[in-house]
């Protein structure tokens, strides 16, 4: 352990890093080393003899998990650190499944369902199970479903409810194309591992040290995986979390798992990280103000060394257009004056809808900017198709993507032969695959659909027996497969411009040369592929964190991030807390996400607030968000745009207008 230095730690983190058995609670508040404690623990469980193979780390992004494999590597033996488990929920769940999935009636080579094939798959059972007089939207009943997952209800639960009988054809459909949704893969390992104990004893026996990061993002069934997972008397868990940025109760997590961890883990060690590393004390300070207003949390005062900082500044606007310019013209003068790069500044917000006007205000004065949250590769149609090749090659039972491919490139296969497969299928119990190869449908169709569909099938097999060849090529394969049957040239003919054709086969040769690199570095062949694909949807996200320009980002996005300078906009009463919240009972969460937003800047932070805000159209009156009166105190200044720009020019500022002139006048 030559490489990690234990006493670079401050005290409440070596206390932390070295607690040797039993439960631990570590509330690591924002921009207190919260990762650096967590791979310091390893390196030092490592050094007092525990199997690195027998520590665990479970986290909720597959950045997070590869952060933390990286710096164990810079503490321990290379060797030591590739032994250490460092996974995502859904990742650890589909390795549990992988091994036994067969016990709950799945075959272990299972699909698994991304948002868009979850959303066909839904439409398709609504259009089956809803009179015509009914009506369900696709996007409720997919979010009913999940809802119901999180929380520990099977699709028999409610048996009279439309929703209800939605929810158990989707899971007899999903059952039937042998595939599972990503809330699945959460529910299914638990119920594997609750049912079959020499299952839960199995990974029980792998795992001496668990910890589980964000832990205030968990949900019931990730603290029932936890339970199942920990091992010894007591368990040896460590969880570490703030309470303090809970900010998704929206989609199912649970505050409470953390602030009432000594019921489910009794008599735990507690250590708080308040020393932060990242903000100034103004920034703390008004953090600190905020976040005591709510009544149901774990008590943590951040402080920093740092002493004072610029003031924390809150600024009303008369309405959204000028707050746009406002921000725009002062992030430029702030670069400008501090000859900063553009990286150095953000902009976040509560919804994505606010960017517009932002976006058009950078374009105007020519400022990079990145904006998180764009379409993510794997999204794009082209990269859909060839993953669903490569997914009907290992589970032709997954009728969702055959359905995709059957006639992508056009082959003769058209949408009559088609429907009739299906109801082949459904007639004789067969998957679609089984019915395009059984001999009773091929001789209902005409001579010429029957061809094209034996040559469609018999090239599937023939690729699936290569792939399946251990050592395979595998991106060679599915190389030649795209080239046999003619997809780039069908593209190309479907795209409008010739730059888009372009774009779209690059595309498809970047999705080969990733899968040639995958089987470079690992054994698990085309199927490892797969799961490590749909998994870690997330990377097109980090590779827009490290694009160039000033950030646009929303609030929830901006979680685990941090930037100089920040910008928080919009902050109203009505978007910040949101009207629904107020309602719902969440202005508790609210408030959090306000905390997050505020703890992301570390030299500076501008707080705007407008009067007045087109909504639906129309201008409507708002309200400064009563979190601003909660954040008043030492170091904080309140102005308006008016006083602002009435303020006598200096050099400076008179420089900067020659500059826009000039910029205006070479548009």
């Amino acid at each position: 352990m030559s490489r990690f230095r234990f006493f670079d730690l401050n005290p409440e983190q070596q206390d932390a890093a070295s607690h040797e058995h039993g439960p631990l609670l570590i509330l690591a508040g924002a921009g207190t080393g919260k990762t650096r404690t967590i791979t310091a623990r390893i390196a030092w469980l490592i050094s007092q003899g525990v199997d690195p193979a027998k520590i665990m780390a479970v986290t909720f992004t597959n950045k997070a998990a590869r952060e933390m494999k990286d710096r164990i590597a810079g503490m321990v033996d290379p060797d030591q650190a590739k032994a250490v488990t460092a996974s995502t929920f859904h990742a650890l769940c589909v390795r549990i499944l992988r091994g036994d999935a067969e016990r709950l009636g799945y075959k272990n080579n299972f699909s698994i369902f991304d948002e868009g094939d979850q959303t066909g798959l839904i439409k398709k059972v609504i259009t089956r199970v809803c009179a015509k007089d009914e009506k369900i939207d696709h996007n409720l009943a997919k979010s009913l479903i999940s809802k119901a997952k999180n929380s520990g209800l099977n699709a028999s639960t409610d048996e009279n409810s439309l929703a209800g009988a939605v929810y158990r054809r989707y899971q007899e459909e999903l059952h039937s194309l042998n595939a599972m949704d990503f809330d699945d893969l959460l529910v299914q390992a638990v119920k594997l591992m609750e049912e079959h104990v020499e299952v839960r004893d199995k990974w029980r026996a792998r795992v001496e040290q668990l910890m589980v990061d964000e832990f205030q993002d968990t949900n019931g069934l990730q603290l029932r995986m936890v339970g199942l997972l920990a091992s010894g008397d007591p368990p040896n868990v460590c969880v570490v979390g703030d309470d303090d940025q809970s900010i998704y109760g929206w989609r199912g997590a649970d505050v409470s798992n953390i602030l009432e961890f000594e019921r489910h883990f009794p008599n735990p060690k507690v250590i708080r990280l308040e020393q932060n590393y990242r903000s100034t004390n103004a920034i703390l300070g008004a953090a600190n103000r905020l976040i005591r207003n709510n009544p149901r949390r774990r008590g943590k005062n951040l402080w920093s060394p740092q002493q004072g900082g610029e003031p924390v500044r809150i600024i009303a606007v008369p309405d959204d257009r000028k707050e746009a310019e406002f921000i725009v013209e002062e992030i430029a003068a702030h670069r400008r004056s501090q000859n900063l790069p553009w990286e150095h500044f953000a902009i976040i917000y509560r919804m994505n809808a606010q960017s517009r006007l932002l976006e058009e205000n950078l374009r105007k004065h020519k400022i990079p900017y990145r904006l998180v949250g764009g379409k993510s590769f794997f999204e794009r149609r082209e990269i859909k198709d060839i993953m669903a090749y490569m997914t009907a090659l290992l589970n032709p039972s997954d009728d969702q993507s055959l359905l995709r491919i059957i006639n992508t490139p056009p082959r003769g296969i058209g949408a009559t032969t088609v429907e009739l497969a299906l109801a082949h299928s459904v007639e004789h119990r067969q998957s679609l695959y089984e019915a395009l190869r059984h001999d009773l449908f091929l001789e209902t169709c005409t001579r010429k659909a029957a061809e094209a569909i034996k040559r469609f099938t018999d090239e599937l097999e023939e690729t699936r027996i290569r792939v399946s060849t251990p050592g395979a090529p595998i991106a060679e394969i599915i190389s030649t497969l795209i080239e046999n049957c003619d997809y780039m040239e069908d593209m190309k003919r479907t795209c409008k411009t010739p730059d888009e054709a372009m774009n779209r086969e690059e595309n498809v040769r970047e999705m080969i040369r990733a899968l040639d690199e995958y089987q470079k570095r690992s054994k698990d062949g085309l199927q490892g592929y797969l799961d490590e694909v749909s998994l870690d949807r997330e990377r097109e996200e980090d590779k827009a964190e490290t694009a160039l320009g000033v950030t646009l980002i929303t609030m929830h996005a901006a979680k685990g991030l941090e930037f100089p300078h920040v910008h928080l906009i919009g902050v109203e009463d009505g978007f910040l807390p949101h009207d629904r919240s107020k309602a719902e009972g969440t202005v508790d969460e609210e408030r959090r996400l306000f905390y997050v937003g505020i703890t992301r800047a570390m030299k500076s932070l501008i707080i705007t607030w407008c009067r007045a805000r087109v909504k639906f159209g129309s201008p409507m009156h708002c309200l400064p968000s009563p979190f601003l009166q909660e954040i008043k105190g030492e170091h904080v200044e309140e102005e308006t745009y008016e006083e602002i720009m009435s303020r006598p020019m200096g050099e400076e500022d008179i420089m900067a207008q020659f500059a826009k002139l000039r910029a205006q006048l070479s548009s």
